[in-house]
């Protein structure tokens, strides 16, 4: 089963999201939405605009067609230190004693 091409944006922003340490609290500004106006994007209960496809690959530092291109390859299209440096956690060093 493939996915749309919304589908396919939905994914990939929340891939991307997750890589950058991003919330949709952050990334409503750069839409000009709110935070659940993010959240039924992200939900599918709302679509994404054309419009909000390019805000959201100059916001990556990304082409439009990245972002539809699924979300292995947006995440490796982004530039060096976009990404969080771990992503969903903390690093911890376990000694032995």
């Amino acid at each position: 089963m493939s996915l749309s091409s919304v589908e396919m944006l939905r994914v990939t922003v929340a891939a991307l999201m997750q890589v950058c340490g991003e919330k949709q609290t952050e990334l409503a500004p750069v839409l000009q939405l709110t935070q659940g106006q993010v959240s039924r994007k992200q939900t599918g209960g709302a679509p994404y605009t054309l419009n909000d496809l390019d805000l959201l690959a100059k916001h990556y530092g990304l082409k439009s067609i990245d972002l539809l291109l699924g979300p292995t390859h947006a995440v490796e299209a982004l530039k060096p230190g976009r990404r969080v440096a771990m992503v969903g956690g903390t690093q911890q060093r376990l000694y032995v004693v």
